[in-house]
């Protein structure tokens, strides 16, 4: 097969540069979307005369809608082609957020931002990550490649809140879902010379009712942890009701294997030890920049009562650091072990989180929160790139479009719980306590991914792709 762009390893062909811009702004502005919420907290809850609880699940629905779909939205992408699902996806998109701007309460805003968002995003995300992956070859370029990507991504998560703030402030937070409609609209553009470097095949079979299924069994599962401040036994219910669906959901999957048939997501995936502990550490990786990002956020709105700038401008340290980070991907990935700065990244985010609470505690200045935001967005930009690369890596063309549908949801699932989980604990009581065990609980789970870490594998690079693979067709 002709390599897109040129030989291997060789710089993108010229447009290229385009097409990059144009992935790297959708992964900013879907990411952008999960956090600049976060400081209209008090103004949205005011103005469609809501609570904090209130959007905090329109914030949480939003991250699970895509978490749900991405696999399926992965799928998609080999029957209809990736251009095509790209730009579907960037309309729903801009629809959403048009809706959003004018919504008269909160089930108008939960339609716009977090359905038909969310809707969107789970349609255009993955083809980012298998265009990028089959357009840039060797493990450097791609790494350079992805540390755009995700550079943006990260500063989309981390700048949300600036952003959001000053548009908020300075005309409304209505305003902030116009943004987002004009930088789709920008992406349009952008994206009218991107080629598909694999054709669509329509023939390709897809498994509705295991999309059904593993999107039920996610959305109990989340809405178990959101429902545990209400009641201890609904949670528990939830939980163990979307455990069960997500066991039937692999039942099929098997099933369908042994019969011959192609399943909405082949166990195969799971069978490759790098790619399962990289899983791992992009789901934690997400679950503690939303999970922080919601909780602090909240917590100086509510608590300190801090405008929206005032928040935005104090998670300019999270968005230096992950600039700093993720625009050296090219470089560190030359220098380092993946494993090495995924490992890296964790220790300096965990930090990041025990400065946040020390400093909380001793300090009432806003100051206080700037060492531990920018040791958190170091970190998380160091370690965001290698962790996509050793998944993405693991694979042969051919599967890009399941392992980039898991990854993706993998990540939004880990940003899911960690709005549901560190907002559960925050909004049942919104004191320094709270914020205090909000923190110290996303710091132990990010215990996890630094254990998940050590376990990757020693060596510099990730496997390379493997020529060929089964291909249930």
């Amino acid at each position: 097969m002709a390599e897109p762009g040129g030989t291997a390893g060789a710089p993108p062909a010229a447009g290229q540069g385009r097409v990059l811009a144009a992935l790297a702004l959708a992964q900013f502005i879907c990411s952008f979307a999960g956090s600049n919420m976060n400081v209209m907290i008090n103004d949205i809850s005011e103005d469609l005369d809501t609570t904090v609880q209130g959007v905090q699940v329109a914030i949480t629905v939003f991250l699970l809608v895509m978490a749900a779909l991405m696999i399926p939205g992965g799928k998609l992408t080999d029957r209809y082609g990736r251009k095509r699902c790209f730009l579907t996806g960037l309309v729903v998109y801009a629809v959403g957020a048009l809706l959003s701007a004018a919504a008269p309460g909160l089930g108008v805003l939960i339609l716009g931002n977090s359905i038909l968002e969310g809707v969107g995003t789970a349609l255009l995300i993955p083809p980012v990550y298998i265009l990028t992956t089959l357009l840039y070859r060797d493990v450097t370029s791609r790494a350079r490649a992805f540390g755009v990507i995700m550079a943006l991504g990260g500063i989309g998560a981390a700048a949300g809140p600036l952003i959001g703030g000053l548009i908020t402030e300075a005309i409304s937070w209505r305003a902030a879902f116009v943004f987002q409609a004009l930088v789709i609209a920008v992406i349009v553009v952008l994206s009218l010379r991107l080629d598909d470097p694999l054709p669509p095949d329509p023939t390709r079979p897809f498994d509705t009712g295991g999309a059904v299924l593993s999107a039920v069994g996610l959305v109990l599962v989340v809405m178990g942890i959101l429902a545990a401040d209400d009641s201890l036994w609904l949670m528990i219910g939830l939980i163990v009701l979307g455990a069960l669906v997500l066991l039937w959901f692999f039942r099929r999957v098997g099933a369908r294997e042994r019969s011959g048939q192609e399943p909405l997501l082949s166990l195969t995936l799971f069978r490759n030890r790098t790619s399962d502990l990289g899983l791992v550490t992009q789901n934690v990786q997400w679950l503690l920049l939303m999970g922080s990002s919601f909780t602090v956020a909240a917590y100086l709105q509510v608590v300190r009562h801090y405008n929206a700038v005032q928040t935005g401008v104090i998670f300019t340290a999270a968005t230096a650091g992950l600039l700093v980070t993720s625009l050296s991907a090219e470089r560190l990935a030359l220098r380092h072990a993946q494993r090495t700065l995924i490992m890296a990244g964790f220790t300096l985010t965990i930090a990041g989180i025990a400065v946040l609470v020390a400093l909380a505690a001793a300090y009432t200045t806003a100051w206080a929160y700037v060492p531990g935001l920018l040791l958190v967005g170091l970190g998380l930009g160091v370690m965001l790139t290698p962790s996509v690369n050793v998944v993405q890596s693991s694979f042969p063309e051919e599967r890009q479009g399941e392992i980039s549908g898991l990854s993706r949801s993998v990540s939004n699932l880990g940003s899911s719980f960690g709005t549901a989980i560190a907002g559960t604990i925050l909004v049942s009581g919104l004191t320094r306590g709270a914020y205090a065990a909000a923190m110290i609980t996303l710091g132990a789970i990010g215990l996890v991914g630094l254990a998940a870490g050590a376990r990757l594998p020693r060596a510099r690079t990730p496997t390379a792709p493997r020529p060929a693979a089964p291909s249930h067709r």
